[in-house]
């Protein structure tokens, strides 16, 4: 049977994918961005714009790292106004379950569902670091078994709260001690659509277990089969079916009128996103001192990194990703050695994210290829440039994708749950 592609748009305003550089790009605090990218999106029928949050700017060497953005408006305030101006589109927002309370976000949500006709969305995540936790004088007071411990209880009050509508309401265990009334009546989608990113064992047994949709950094056709075929395997312990949950993994895209000519371009845009400054940032997360007297353009530095729980790299998920630094330098001057590449140019390899690159029929071909052998249920794309950068796409892959019969003409129903094919 075939399958039907899923497809979502992220806001690039938050990661280094974006190309500031570019003539085209524009900001990300202004309202039009986000209106730009969420309309085109609604145009080409995407199941829903994905907007990411991060609670206290990231710094390095005891600067706000402005690199890659500075600045982040808040989540609800967004998506409620971009309510006003889309009817179909799925609106999906980073709330964090470590520094919130169920009440207030369970009443924004429920809010947002009202206000857009059932077309909200919660990517339930949760905070790691002390240096994120300073924002709400709670510091890192919780372990990762923890942490994911408090948000499924989390979530779980929130549930509670949604479909109590208005009325009496109390909620009671490890982490929670609540009840009162709640003040928002049971909303469109009842509750909103669930999304979760955790990669950890943790992150997929909590997926497993309550989300409709989780995010994944697996795109290749290998590493995605496997992760789909994990968190898959785990629904049925929890009563849930393989239809419970889309997996959607994360990617870039580059397109170009020929395969050739995307990718010459693909090229450029790597190191656009990857400037000399960047690169030697980016080290300095893993060797966890400062490098700024090398040149990019050089070998890897001879030195070796600093290893201990003082980072000067704070509130990035790279401390987390690089959790033994002595070896991924090793790694990585074996690969620098073996392919005689520069600072730059192998932090261009090492942080390349899955892309597809090519002309549109290459492209639509890629995407279907991996859904249809179970390495994704679709992609949420990330766009190289704000706010216009996923126009292309819109109005020449997606056709094709349509023309093949896999992916929607028209919305069917009103809500995002109706979008995902979700119960």
């Amino acid at each position: 049977m075939t399958k039907q592609i899923h497809l979502a748009a992220h806001f690039p305003g938050v990661n280094n994918t974006t190309v500031w550089s570019d003539p085209q790009a524009g900001s990300h605090i202004e309202f039009d961005s986000f209106v730009h990218l969420a309309q085109t999106a609604e145009r080409a029928k995407f199941d829903f714009f994905f907007l990411a949050e991060g609670l206290r700017l990231r710094e390095q060497g005891g600067q706000i790292y402005d690199l890659d953005v500075v600045g982040r408006p808040d989540t609800f305030t967004v998506l409620a106004a971009l309510a006003a101006v889309t009817s179909r589109l799925g609106l999906a927002g980073t709330i964090n379950s470590t520094f919130n309370e169920p009440y207030e976000v369970a009443r924004q949500f429920a809010s947002l569902d009202h206000l857009s006709d059932g077309r909200a969305a919660w990517n339930v995540v949760t905070s790691w670091d002390a240096f994120t936790g300073e924002n709400f004088r709670r510091g890192g007071f919780l372990k990762q078994e923890d942490r994911y411990s408090r948000a499924e209880s989390f979530l779980r009050t929130a549930w509670k709260l949604f479909d109590t509508g208005v009325g009496p309401f109390s909620h009671t265990d490890e982490h929670f001690d609540i009840s009162g009334t709640f003040g928002v009546p049971r909303s469109p989608q009842g509750r909103p659509v669930i999304l979760q990113a955790g990669d950890s064992e943790e992150g997929r047994e909590f997926a497993a277990a309550t989300a409709d949709a989780i995010f994944s950094r697996h795109g290749t056709l290998e590493a995605g089969q496997k992760f789909y075929a994990d968190v898959k395997g785990r629904l049925a312990k929890y009563g849930r079916t393989h239809d419970q949950l889309v997996v959607l993994p994360a990617a870039t895209f580059v397109l170009g009128d020929t395969d050739a000519d995307a990718q010459e371009k693909a090229a450029v845009v790597r190191r656009q996103q990857v400037s000399g400054a960047t690169a030697i940032r980016f080290l300095e997360q893993v060797w966890n001192r400062d490098l700024t007297s090398y040149d990019p353009d050089g070998p890897l530095p001879e030195v070796e990194p600093v290893v201990g729980e003082n980072t000067i790299a704070k509130g990035r998920a790279s401390v987390r990703m690089f959790k033994d630094p002595a070896q991924t330098v090793r790694e990585w001057r074996e690969k620098a050695a073996a392919k005689n590449l520069s600072i730059r140019d192998l932090v261009i390899d090492v942080s390349a994210r899955q892309t597809f690159v090519g002309s549109a029929e290459s492209v639509a071909t890629q995407i279907d290829d991996l859904v249809q052998q179970d390495a994704a249920d679709g992609f949420i794309l990330v766009p190289h440039v704000t706010p216009g950068g996923l126009d292309e796409f819109a109005d020449t892959v997606v056709p094709l994708l349509q023309e093949r019969g896999v992916f929607r003409a028209e919305y069917s129903g009103p809500t995002l749950r109706d979008h995902l094919g979700l119960r």
